[in-house]
């Protein structure tokens, strides 16, 4: 997966050209970068000795370049991950239970590309080892996807589709506990196609407000 983007490519205004041919060149140096940090990676390089110089190297840029995108490694690492990663949903607002199953739906996907991807497999794998990227990774990742489903939890107490009397955080730790109990801890567990929508729709019949 090994991919080389010479250093003079990256400054300078394209022929039109090869704008209209290929992908923009910003974004051919971005993947070429991704590329070698995921060679890298199969051929058994740990996360803690993947350094700028060797990931430059092996693309085929100068450290500069992958300076000018990430601040460090551990952003570099993190942005590589959301690449490969199901994308985040957006959000619609017109019903609490579709956007829940909309973000267990995205949980779900999540797993399984972890099952299916060398190289999500091999980064989750090392990364709490990693404090540095781990941190990384939940603050710009795991943080954001957090706070939407607690926000949408709150806006189903104050519809007055969830029970209001509950703290709730907890009340979102009902929704994703079972999909990450079975993306995490039980990883060889079932993933069925309507597993969001059941999971939401048992959690919400339970937690209907008392009348």
């Amino acid at each position: 997966m090994q991919g080389g983007i010479p250093e003079a490519h990256d400054d300078g205004p394209a022929p039109p050209e090869a704008v209209r041919r290929g992908r923009p060149r910003s974004e051919a140096v971005e993947q070429a970068i991704f590329d070698a940090v995921g060679g890298l990676l199969e051929e058994g390089v740990p996360l803690a000795e993947l350094s700028i110089e060797r990931i430059a190297r092996t693309a085929g840029v100068g450290k500069a370049t992958i300076y000018r995108r990430w601040p460090g490694k551990e952003e570099l690492f993190v942005e590589l991950l959301r690449s490969v990663e199901p994308q985040d949903p957006v959000l619609t607002g017109t019903s609490v239970r579709d956007d829940l199953v909309m973000l267990l739906e995205m949980l779900r996907q999540r797993g399984l590309a972890k099952r299916s991807s060398a190289l999500l497999h091999s980064v989750f794998s090392q990364m709490q080892a990693y404090p540095k990227l781990w941190d990384a990774y939940q603050d710009t990742v795991i943080e954001p996807r957090r706070r939407m489903g607690l926000d949408t939890v709150r806006r189903g107490m104050e519809l007055g589709e969830i029970r209001d009397d509950l703290d709730v955080e907890f009340v979102n730790d009902l929704f994703t506990g079972p999909l990450l109990l079975r993306t995490v801890i039980r990883p060889g567990a079932t993933l069925e196609p309507d597993l969001a929508e059941r999971v939401v729709d048992a959690v919400m019949e339970g937690l209907r407000p008392r009348g």
